[in-house]
């Protein structure tokens, strides 16, 4: 498999650590969101949505990290992202979406960089308008993972919802945003920060990183 991606992307942060996690080989491509890679002819034909990341797969290629995650689920279940029973898998996703509908797509480079160009936004006020959308989800995830973790977000082992949450922390420490009101979420960071899986990908660690 090959991998087109970012080394800053929170989106392709948690498919490497999702590919890790199931423990699969894939070769990496960097797209630089900085310098428009995202929009030459040759990416726009593997996603022409010209984002990334795109996953290339024995059976053809895949754009949008939960539907590659949700196929990497399907096509290699063990070890499983999300647990058995289906209330419990409902659970799972719902914390997933708190960070992948309700958080990311507010801070990542392209609305940044709508910020900046468009209303003139100096890094102060980009730190304090991702911190804006940040905090409130972190503190709905502190409380969710207060009912349903055990050492990890849900239960006793990595899974779906720490392949979304690790990148997201990553980037609330870009922007500054204070975090010492997670201490459950934080908890969750030093662990990953033991685990092979998420120290291999993390962005410091990957061929583009500056």
């Amino acid at each position: 498999m090959i991998l087109h991606g970012y080394f800053r992307s929170g989106t392709s942060y948690r498919t490497r650590i999702a590919l890790n996690l199931k423990g699969l080989s894939y070769e990496t491509r960097d797209i630089d969101l900085r310098t428009g890679a995202q929009k030459s002819d040759a990416y726009l034909a593997l996603n022409p949505q010209g984002m990334v990341p795109a996953l290339e797969t024995p059976e053809g290629v895949l754009v949008q990290s939960p539907a590659i995650l949700e196929w990497l689920e399907e096509r290699h279940p063990r070890p499983p992202l999300l647990p058995d029973s289906a209330i419990n898998r409902a659970t799972v996703r719902a914390m997933a979406a708190v960070i992948g509908c309700d958080i990311h797509p507010l801070n990542n480079l392209r609305v940044l960089k709508a910020l900046r160009s468009q209303f003139e936004a100096d890094q102060a006020t980009v730190d304090a308008w991702a911190g804006r959308w940040i905090t409130p989800g972190f503190e709905a995830l502190e409380t969710l993972v207060g009912r349903n973790g055990a050492g990890w977000s849900y239960g006793d082992t990595p899974g779906l919802v720490d392949c979304y949450l690790i990148p997201q922390i990553y980037s609330a420490r870009r922007f500054n945003v204070p975090l010492d009101a997670f201490p459950r979420l934080l908890a969750i960071e030093a662990a990953a920060a033991d685990h092979p899986a998420f120290i291999a990908a993390h962005p410091d660690r990957q061929p583009d990183a500056d």
